[in-house]
Formats: structure tokens, sequence, C-alpha cells
């Protein structure tokens, strides 16, 4: 339905139109849905161009978003870059609301839009920026890396942000530029016990966990070879580390996505957030996608209506105190002046590379 209640009506010239659009999307989404989606993706963009706007899309956002409107698409890091390269007035984020705080502190001057203020995050919340000034308190003079997934009040009380696509790199030029042999890594845990195994430098760890990978365990890896032997299994670095072991590859969406579009495995499972299949199913139609994936609640709380609705709009925007916003700029611009990694991370070298434990704070 049309924001006013009427619907979007699908046209003959649309399904033309649209065909090389239905030629991407038409696996994970049905006949029946395209001809919702089609006319809310043409009203999209057309506001896109009367407004001056990109969406940023997330790898998790479902496929009639991330192939149909996303202007740029990708990781965590991909989409910062893009936020802080991009010309337009108007941003709209397609993710969750951390991702559309970054874009908002990279991009002061620019509209940010997030179509949903509940569209959050397991992480984000796992701590606060009065958490990170305890923890300076407690462990004075060592760095403090943040992964993305935080409020820009946590990225404000840090000295730089990470992704998981370069964790490591990040972990290890803190340490070097501090002089020290310890990080704090905040705030997902599991992430920092898949770093420490790659990494001489002691890990300083938070317990917050992503609520998606968490629920993978090592039995459900132990089900899957026995269920499909001949498949191939991708893990993300916020799964608990038996499960990373257990996969044959381990790395950021971006690296999962590599790893699909140029080995070209026969049968694959991708251990993460449900639509990430779908979306890198297109780039790979001779590989099978096998799908025990987990719904992140929060993305998919974004939608073609709500997207098209914070066009027309200009809801909902994300302002941020210009202090905190100054500060949370630092952080996180100092990850992407970092050089790029020449790949991103692989946390499947564990098999070859020392095991180690973090200290939880």
């Amino acid at each position: 339905m049309a924001d006013d209640g009427a619907a979007f009506a699908f046209t003959p010239a649309q399904g033309i139109a649209g065909q090389s659009l239905w030629d991407k999307v038409h696996g994970p989404l049905p006949a029946v849905e395209w001809r919702l989606a089609a006319p809310l993706i043409e009203a999209i963009d057309a506001l896109k161009r009367e407004k001056n706007a990109v969406v940023l899309a997330h790898n998790y956002m479902t496929p009639e978003i991330f192939h149909g409107v996303g202007d740029f698409v990708g990781d965590s890091l991909g989409l910062a870059r893009e936020a802080a390269r991009s010309e337009a007035a108007v941003i709209v984020q397609a993710g969750v609301h951390f991702m559309a705080e970054t874009s908002k502190v990279l991009c002061p001057d620019k509209t940010v839009l997030i179509p949903d203020l509940a569209a959050g995050c397991s992480l984000a919340a796992s701590i606060t920026a009065a958490d990170v000034r305890l923890i300076r308190q407690r462990y004075p003079g060592l760095p403090v890396v943040t992964y993305v997934n935080t409020t820009a009040a946590v990225k404000a009380e840090t000295d730089i942000c990470c992704t998981s696509a370069n964790a490591v790199q990040v972990v290890e030029w803190a340490a070097r530029e501090f002089g020290v042999d310890r990080v704090v890594l905040l705030p997902d845990e599991f992430l920092a016990r898949n770093v420490a195994r790659q990494t001489r430098v002691g890990i300083l760890a938070w317990r917050g966990r992503c609520e998606v990978h968490e629920r993978f365990t090592a039995a459900d890896i132990a089900e899957m070879r026995e269920a499909w032997p001949h498949a191939e299994i991708l893990a993300h670095p916020e799964c608990p580390p038996e499960v990373l072991e257990a996969a044959d590859f381990a790395g950021s969406t971006a690296a999962m996505s590599a790893y699909v579009k140029t080995r070209r495995p026969r049968q694959v499972v991708l251990i993460t957030e449900c639509s990430m299949a779908d979306n890198v199913a297109h780039d790979a139609p001779e590989t099978e996608f096998v799908r025990p994936c987990n719904l992140c609640p929060h993305m998919k709380r974004i939608t073609l209506q709500n997207i098209h609705d914070a066009l027309l709009h200009g809801r909902f925007e994300v302002t941020i105190d210009a202090a905190i916003a100054t500060r949370a700029r630092a952080s996180v611009q100092r990850m992407i002046d970092l050089p790029p990694p020449a790949a991103p991370a692989r946390y499947d070298l564990i098999k070859a590379r020392h095991h180690v434990d973090v200290e939880l704070i």
C-alpha cells in the first residue's frame, strides 16, 4: 500500500522495464511479490531523482531492496566508505540505526534517513559510552578499538573503529601506534575471540553478542555436513569460535561473497543472516545455496514501503550531538584512512595458528 492508503498498481510497462531486475530476484522473490514490489521500486527511483538521494543497502537487506533500490550495496565498511564519498543531498540507510549514525557522522551536512527507528542491533545495545569511559579508567594507556556495530556515543569514546573485514588489521595498527601488546576490542565477544586467534596482540573483550550469529553451534555444522556432505560451509566471525573451527572458510560478508563469486562452489552454506545467500546467488548461478540461516529481526524492519515513505516525507532523520559527532568522526575516519586490507580478513586460518583466549572485561 502507498503511504496514503492507495495501492501502487503494477503495469505491463513495469514488467518490461524491470525484466533485468526480475532476473536477479526471481529465485527468492515469488512472482506475486514482484508485482507488488515493481511499482514501489519505480516510485522510489523517481523520489531519489527528485530529492537527489541515494540508498545504501547492507548485504542483509531483502533482494528487492538490495538489487532493486540499493545505489550502493555491501558490508558495513563498504557502506561507510560510500557514505563518505557520496555527493547526494540525502542518504537513506537501508540497514540498522548504527549504520545510519555512521553515515551521519561522516556526512554531517547531509540529511540521513532511517526508514524505521526501531531497526536496532543487539551489539549496539550491549554497551554504552559510560561503559567505555569506565573501561578506560580501568585500563589506562590501552587503545580502545570499537566494532562499527555501536552507537555514535560509544564511537566518540574510542580510538578507532573496525569492521569484521579489517578487525585484525586495526587491532595490530592500534598496538603499534600506542606501543602496547594488548588492545581493548568492543563489544562483540565472539569477534574478539576470533581476532585473538589471528594475531599476537592480546585482546580484552566485552560480552556483547550478535543475536543472529550467536545462535549457530558446532552441532549445527555437523548436521549440515551429514545432510549436505559436498557443501562448502562459510561462517561469519560473529559466530562462536567453535563454529569457525568447523567451517571451511570464515570471513566478513564481503569475504564470503568474494569466496563464492571466485571459487564458484557447487554447493555452499552461508552461516549468517538469511538474505546474504539470496543476494549473492545472482552472481553465482551455478552454485546451489543451502539456506539454514537465521533472520535478523532488525534488518527485516526495513521494507520498500518504508524506504518510499522515508523519501516522500523526509523521515526519520538521524541527528547527533555536534560534539559527539566530531569525536566519533575521528575514530571512524582513522579506520577509513588505513590502507584497505589486501583482502578481507579470513578467520578460518585459526586452524594453523596458536589458540589463545581473551580477557573478558
